[in-house]
């Protein structure tokens, strides 16, 4: 056993366990005291267990799944004691939960500080390391919500979100249908392409390029709650509103990074394709388009972003009895917070898996791009 293994986020959470034992029980009811206290007492054997055995360890992966295990198991614990008894949390409950998430902490630090050597083994810890850390959030969501008892109305727990999600499917899928694949996906192509078109067309013709530009700026720091309503009066309360709004959004930053992608070739690597007598359009695809890639994929990435949460501010002012944003702002009225938080997080489930197809795509095409090559590394 080597005691120099031992990290400050091991020993501090064998601290709160030995401050926990001493004010136990964890709940105020009475009768659920001595439950609570043996939900204590395998909370803490769990915990110190786990950190001694950590740091016990010669191999920084075992010592990362022993932190793991335990870690989870005593946050498991801690749900599953205040079940039925939210609100009655004393202050043991939440030191024990701080020492499980200094333990999984401590996991994720040895985790990002190992370095495999299979291809296989590395893309499994680029999973796993956000995975844990996202998981951690919603565990202390959890804990604490139910813990300090706090008003369902102003933040429901992760579970009743995700029970909510379940029991929604139909709704939430005709919603999905409604935003994301008609509004956000025409916008988003139709915005994108028109950018990059206007953007090669100024950069041949100058005069473009000065005028577009500052007026691409102005456009650009436009509040989208001024410019929605214009577009549902224009084009009505269907999706294709939505999609002229997402269109707004979208064609002004893959404008604006074009323009700057095709200017970083460098002079030399332009002199050269001109001394092969290298047409304009020759040198624009096999030079200046190849260099721009890094700048178009940028635009490409935050246009991402950019149309979901266009199409769903635009659907507060005005669309059919279906959508996302037409969800949210009839249920908050409601006060069925559990429903628009069901739709928050299936906008950002969605949102993270448009980012990464786009981020996937960027990392397949540009592999040469030094950015990523270091990336891999």
């Amino acid at each position: 056993m080597s005691f120099s293994r031992l990290s400050w986020q091991v020993a501090l959470a064998l601290v709160l366990c030995a401050v926990a034992m001493t004010t136990m029980p964890m709940l105020a009811a009475e009768a659920a005291a001595p439950m609570s206290n043996g939900t204590s007492t395998l909370v803490i054997g769990l915990v110190a267990l786990s950190a001694v055995a950590s740091f016990a360890m010669f191999s920084g992966a075992a010592s990362a799944a022993v932190l793991f295990i335990g870690a989870h198991g005593a946050a498991w614990l801690l749900i599953a004691g205040i079940s039925g008894n939210e609100g009655m949390a004393r202050m043991p409950y939440f030191l024990l939960l701080a020492a499980a998430w200094l333990l999984a902490w401590r996991c994720v630090a040895i985790l990002s500080a190992l370095k495999p050597q299979s291809p296989q083994a590395k893309t499994f810890l680029r999973l796993l390391i956000p995975a844990i850390f996202g998981a951690w959030i919603l565990i202390l969501w959890e804990a604490v919500t139910r813990g300090a008892g706090v008003p369902f109305i102003l933040l429901p727990p992760p579970s009743a979100i995700a029970a909510r999600i379940g029991n929604s499917l139909p709704i939430l899928a005709a919603d999905v249908r409604q935003t994301i694949f008609k509004a956000v996906l025409f916008g988003y192509i139709v915005g994108c392409a028109s950018g990059f078109v206007v953007a090669i067309l100024a950069d041949r013709v100058p005069f473009l390029r000065r005028g577009l530009l500052p007026i691409g700026n102005m456009v650009s720091a436009l509040p989208i709650i001024g410019v929605a309503p214009i577009m549902v009066i224009w084009f009505g309360f269907e999706w294709q509103s939505k999609a002229a709004v997402v269109i707004i959004m979208t064609f002004f930053p893959m404008l604006v990074n074009t323009v700057a992608g095709l200017a970083a070739s460098g002079h030399m690597e332009r002199d050269l394709m001109r001394t092969y007598a290298s047409s304009y359009w020759q040198t624009l695809f096999k030079l200046r388009l190849p260099a721009a890639a890094p700048f178009i994929f940028n635009a490409l990435k935050i246009n991402s972003t950019l149309a979901l949460i266009g199409a769903i501010v635009a659907e507060f002012f005005g669309t059919p009895i279906v959508g996302m944003g037409f969800r949210i702002s009839t249920e908050i009225g409601r006060m069925n917070v559990d429903m628009v938080w069901a739709e928050i997080a299936v906008a950002a489930l969605a949102g993270s898996v448009f980012y990464g197809v786009v981020a996937f795509i960027e990392r397949a095409t540009t592999f040469w791009h030094p950015s990523v090559r270091g990336g891999r590394a």
